[in-house]
């Protein structure tokens, strides 16, 4: 789930960072006002991208995604875009817990597997040695 996450942050850096000049130029946003509330919400969905591994970062993306809703109002399309991007974020969340599970879920029956199989799988072979090992002396 956390690297599904982090690769819509990456991308919404991107984005983000775009939406600046457009702001600025196309809706006549104070530069100062645009370049430091997307380009702080830029630098954190950056710096959260690279720290998925943690819960709180996990939660505070959550945030993130609400943040640039909200903000989105200042810019015409850009409306569109963060919806687009809190869709992503939420089917990543969904898909990423998803793929978790089964990856558990395999792991769990991998290791059922070697303290079942390892033993049957392993046995023929030592006693086909230790009588190949005997045939030849």
């Amino acid at each position: 789930m956390r690297t599904l996450c982090a690769v819509v942050l990456v991308f919404e850096v991107i984005v983000i960072g775009l939406a600046i000049p457009i702001a600025i130029n196309l809706e006549g946003a104070d530069p100062a006002l645009a370049g430091g509330v997307w380009g702080g919400m830029a630098l954190a969905a950056l710096v959260l991208s690279g720290l998925q591994k943690h819960t709180w970062a996990h939660y505070a993306a959550w945030g993130l995604q609400a943040a640039f809703l909200f903000s989105s109002f200042m810019v015409t399309g850009a409306l569109l875009v963060a919806v687009v991007f809190v869709s992503l974020w939420i089917t990543g969340v969904i898909l990423g817990r998803r793929v978790d599970e089964v990856r558990a879920m395999h792991a769990s029956r991998a290791d059922a597997g070697e303290e079942t199989g390892t033993r049957g799988a392993t046995e023929p072979a030592e006693t086909a040695g230790a009588a190949g090992g005997a045939g030849r002396s």
